[in-house]
Formats: C-alpha cells, sequence, structure tokens
C-alpha cells in the first residue's frame, strides 16, 4: 500500500480561528489519501468522480448503514448495562478538522465500537486489513473519544467473506491517523496535485483511472513505463439525436419517450444516453430536462439547419482549477503560439493523411503533399498567430483543390458531385453545405466534451474569443476536421449515403433534406465510434474516447503537469 510519509509531516491544523470558510475533510478522503494521494486530490480538490462496478457494490452494500436506525446516546447518558446499535451516526471534530459518517456504532456496557461496511472480501495481509481501512477507522475512533465516548477498538466487516476484523487502536493508529488528516489537508492547501501512481496495480480497478490518466501522464513526463489499455472501454451510453420537426421529448421513469403529435415513436434509457442533441423545432418537457441536469447529461441545441446555438447543463463540472490553469495561460502570448503552432502542424499532417488514403485523381499527390508538407513546416516555426493564420489558409487552399479528387466517379467518368472550393455561410453546393454541417457537429461535440471535462469552451488559444463562439472547441477541433468531418462526407458520398436528391437550393443556397441529414448525422457517429490505434500509446480507442482522453490530456498540460500536448496523427 502507499506509505504517506513522503507528505510533509508538519501539522496543519483547522484554520477555524481565523474566519475563513474551510470545510471540514471526510474521513472517506482520508482512507482515499493514503491509498493514493492523486486520487484524494481528484476527488476532493477538484471534484471528480465517476462510477465503477467497485463504487456501485459499494453503494449497494451501504444501503442498509445508510438508513438510520437506533440512537446513539450522548456520551454523559450512557449506562453501563445499556446495548448500543446506531446506524448512519455523523460526528465531527472542532480540533481534526474532520467529519465522519460511520455507518455503525455498537456497545455495551458502557463501551462502543465503530463498524465499517466493506463490500469486498477480508484480505489476508498483516492485521488482516490494509493501512486505509484501519486509518479511517481509527479516525473513527479517536471521534468518538473525542465526544467523550470510551472506545479502544472498532470493526472493518467485510461483505463479501461476513467476517469482522477488530481494528485495535495501538501506539501506532493515532500516529498514522494525524500524519493522514495533516498530509491531506497540506495537500489541499498546496494547489499541486501529487504525480501519479506507476506501473501500480492499484489503477486497474481504479474508478478514476480515465479522469487520472496514470500511465499516459508518466509516459508523456518521463516516457518510461507503456501506457496500459485502461482508459479506452467502449462507453455504454450514447448520443440521442433529434431532428424531426414538432417532434416532443418526454420523461416517463428511467427512459425518455420521443413522440410526434402525440404519437410515441421511439424510447432510450436514460441510463444509455450520454447526451441529447436536438435540431430544429423540437420540445424537451421540463421533467426531462430537470432530470437531464441531475444526471449532468449535456443538451445541445442546433438550428434546423445544423448551425450550433449552444447547449444546456446542470450545475457544471466543479473544478476550478483547470479553468484557472486555463485563464492564466490564454493571457500568455508564447503559450498561445505554442499550442498554436502544434494544432495547425497537426491539421496540415492529417489533411495529408486523408488525400493520401482517399486520392482518386489520374496524376500523382505527390507535389501536393510536398507543398502542405512546406506550410507544416512554416506552420511550425511562424513568428505569431497572424503569420500562422497565413500559413494555415495557404494549406486549406492546397487541400480544398485536391478535395475533389477524393471523390468517387459514376459509371459515366464523372464526379457525383462539382466543386469549385471550399465556400460557406451560405454554401453554395452539396459538398459545401455537408462540410459546414459536419464541421457544426464537430464543435457541438468539442463544446460539450471540453465543458465534461471543466475546462471553458469560450476562452481559446488560437481562436480569439468571440460574443458566442466557442473558441476553444474550434482550436481543439481543428486537427479532427480531416479525420472526421473530412472523412466522414467522402465516405457518405463515395458509399452512397448521400445523394443529389438529399439536397434542396433555395435563393444560391444549398442545404440538406431532413433525409439527408439523418444520413449524415448517422455517418458523423459511425466515424466517432470508429476504433484507432492511438499513435502515441499505442492502445486501440475509438475516436469519441478518444476525445475524452484529449481534452484531460489538455487540462495537464495547461497545469504544468505534462511538457507539451500530445496531437493525434495516424498515419
Amino acid at each position: 500500500m502507499t506509505d504517506p510519509s513522503p507528505q510533509p509531516e508538519l501539522p496543519l491544523s483547522f484554520p477555524t480561528a481565523a474566519g475563513r470558510d474551510v470545510s471540514p475533510l471526510p474521513a472517506r478522503m482520508v482512507n482515499e489519501f493514503v491509498y493514493c494521494p492523486r486520487l484524494a486530490y481528484l476527488e476532493w480538490v477538484q471534484g471528480e468522480w465517476a462510477d465503477s462496478a467497485d463504487t456501485v457494490e459499494g453503494r449497494f452494500v451501504h444501503r442498509v448503514a445508510d438508513k438510520a436506525g437506533g440512537a446513539l446516546p450522548e456520551a454523559d447518558e450512557l449506562g453501563e448495562q445499556e446495548r448500543i446499535h446506531a446506524r448512519s451516526v455523523t460526528l465531527s471534530s472542532e480540533a481534526l478538522g474532520v467529519v465522519a459518517k460511520l455507518d455503525l456504532v455498537e456497545g455495551e456496557g458502557g463501551i462502543v465500537r465503530p463498524v465499517d461496511y466493506k463490500h469486498g472480501k477480508r484480505p489476508h495481509v498483516e492485521k488482516s486489513a490494509y493501512l486505509p481501512e484501519r486509518v479511517q477507522v481509527g479516525l473513527q475512533i479517536l471521534l468518538l473519544r473525542e465526544h467523550g465516548y470510551t472506545c479502544d477498538e472498532g470493526i472493518l466487516y467485510f461483505v463479501a467473506s461476513r467476517e469482522r476484523v477488530p481494528v485495535v487502536l495501538d501506539d501506532d493508529l493515532p500516529a498514522a491517523v494525524s500524519l493522514a488528516v495533516n498530509g491531506l489537508r497540506l495537500m489541499a492547501a498546496s494547489g499541486h496535485i501529487p504525480p501519479p501512481l506507476e506501473d501500480s496495480p492499484k489503477c486497474v480497478r481504479c474508478s478514476l483511472v480515465g479522469i487520472c490518466l496514470p500511465d499516459e501522464v508518466s509516459w508523456l513526463r518521463a516516457g518510461r513505463i507503456e501506457p496500459r489499455p485502461l482508459t479506452v472501454a467502449r462507453p455504454d451510453a450514447l448520443p440521442l439525436v433529434v431532428q424531426e420537426n414538432g417532434a416532443r421529448i418526454g420523461k416517463d421513469g428511467d427512459t425518455l419517450e420521443i413522440s410526434i403529435e402525440g404519437k410515441k415513436v421511439a424510447a432510450a434509457r436514460l441510463a444509455e444516453v450520454s447526451q441529447v442533441a436536438v435540431y430544429g423545432n423540437v420540445g424537451l418537457t421540463t421533467p426531462a430536462l430537470h432530470e437531464l441536469m441531475r444526471r449532468e447529461i449535456p443538451v445541445s441545441w442546433s438550428s434546423y439547419g445544423g448551425w450550433f446555438l449552444g447547449h444546456t447543463v446542470g450545475l457544471g463540472h466543479h473544478n476550478v482549477e483547470v479553468r484557472a490553469h486555463q485563464w492564466r495561460q490564454s493571457f500568455d502570448a508564447s503559450f498561445c503560439l505554442r499550442l498554436a503552432r502544434g494544432l495547425v502542424s497537426a491539421k496540415v499532417r492529417n489533411s495529408q493523411t486523408l488525400l493520401r488514403r482517399n486520392w482518386r485523381g489520374s496524376e500523382s499527390v505527390e507535389t501536393t503533399l510536398d507543398l502542405l508538407d512546406c506550410d507544416r513546416q512554416a506552420a511550425e516555426t511562424a513568428r505569431d498567430l497572424d503569420s500562422l493564420l497565413g500559413v494555415e489558409g495557404m494549406a486549406a487552399r492546397r487541400y480544398f483543390s485536391a478535395f475533389a479528387l477524393c471523390l468517387a466517379e459514376d459509371g459515366a467518368g464523372a464526379r457525383r458531385f462539382d466543386w469549385q472550393g471550399r465556400n460557406r455561410r451560405p454554401p453554395t453546393d452539396p459538398i459545401n453545405a455537408l462540410l459546414s454541417f459536419t464541421y457544426a457537429m464537430l464543435a457541438r461535440v468539442w463544446t460539450v466534451q471540453l465543458s465534461a471535462v471543466g475546462l471553458d469552451a469560450y476562452r481559446g488559444f488560437y481562436h480569439q474569443p468571440r460574443y458566442g463562439r466557442p473558441a476553444l472547441a474550434l482550436d481543439m477541433m481543428e486537427p479532427f476536421r480531416p479525420l472526421i468531418a473530412d472523412s466522414t462526407v467522402l465516405r457518405a458520398i463515395n458509399n452512397g449515403e448521400v445523394g443529389p436528391a438529399d439536397f434542396i437550393e433555395r435563393g444560391g443556397a444549398v442545404a440538406l433534406t431532413p433525409a439527408g441529414r439523418k444520413a449524415i448525422i448517422a455517418a458523423f457517429e459511425r466515424r466517432l465510434d470508429q476504433e484507432i490505434t492511438h499513435p502515441v500509446f499505442g492502445y486501440r480507442v475509438a475516436y469519441r474516447r478518444l476525445f475524452d482522453v484529449q481534452a484531460r490530456l489538455l487540462g495537464r498540460f495547461l497545469a504544468g503537469e505534462i511538457p507539451d500536448l500530445p496531437h493525434v496523427m495516424p498515419r
């Protein structure tokens, strides 16, 4: 188990006398600190949380203990013959600055014992319990003593093996408790997240492994340990997309129901919904919206034509630290330029990859690729953001001039759609209509993703702030435009998923029909589900999950925890 001795041993008393609004430490966080300081920092300081099979099972085990039952008399009212059996007892300590919810307090003959429930089996180790659990029970013993009770031992009850393990308050346990409490408070006050554990078996079953990214951070900092595929499990929840004009989304129990003109046409279990994407005139009932906000399931709103308007979330992410790092770095011109160079360079390289994979022209594509490579090198050495914008614009013109030669031909040898180059607002041909629509979807995905990890999607580094523009989302989507949006458009056209009948033209502008939008949305979501081999970490990961990893790595980079942001550039 983790030895807390590397933490400073200087006591840091609970600052009640200073009149500061400081929350007492939960005893559970003291347990987490002894187990893994980084885990305690993520949960207590940054407000991170994620469920796993173990955490769900743990809540199920505590369902009885969490129900208040019995009464714990005051210590001076406790009779020597009185039997005690009190559940869900909350005690706090002004001296320690700690609060604990005791699963059970039992006793007789004037002596009480805290009983702490654990969902697993008793480990066959020294003293029959690991140090974090013993420290947590030791803290409960000290709390009971501070409140005047006679208490010399506690009990760990392991539900899976139905065994009771005594925890005696020996000479060493109070010191371990004091060291853990002081260490946790000092760590929280420092404002610096502890480094991750290296190649630790604890990480495998940790519910926060996909947030902590221990192997990825260690690899990027020192390159010593190849990352294990811990963070890449396929998510059970997927987006719910509703675009039918006049549709209504309501709630029935734990299910979202979609109805049109009062008739139910579809349903989705809330546990299987990661976000709700609404296009056009779609209604959402108040009970449904409240439940989505309670579950932290975001709702994104787009116009009928696909223009991203915004999104609705609950209370939002609690991690203020990551936003503080983001805003501080956003005012550093050299940092902004450094990050922007990497984004544009990765975008150009991914544009080269798309052309190389999909080229259908009669002449070689190598000349265009060579010119794009020159643009990439120019991007990496740009002197300022204005120069970088010029380099990016030149690279985009080269790229889109060759984009049409990636389109399949019909039986007569002609391209399926005419392409005169990139244009927008409004798009004047089907390909530009598809590109604009998929770019808007990509911006929506990144806005929701960045908000989910605690970043401010509207404060960017390359794209400058503008009212209503998710600048950071536009930054982060740059390398993924060719990989996700452009690739989706090419596949949808070349595979015949969209055709001329899926577009309408009004006043010189071209837009998708409802059937065309449905087809391109389906193709876009399939692309997000496609797995690739991560070019840096080597494991298989779907793009949808990769976005989460990339957003969290951005937060680590902004905090200075890793030397650079790794960009995704498949071969």
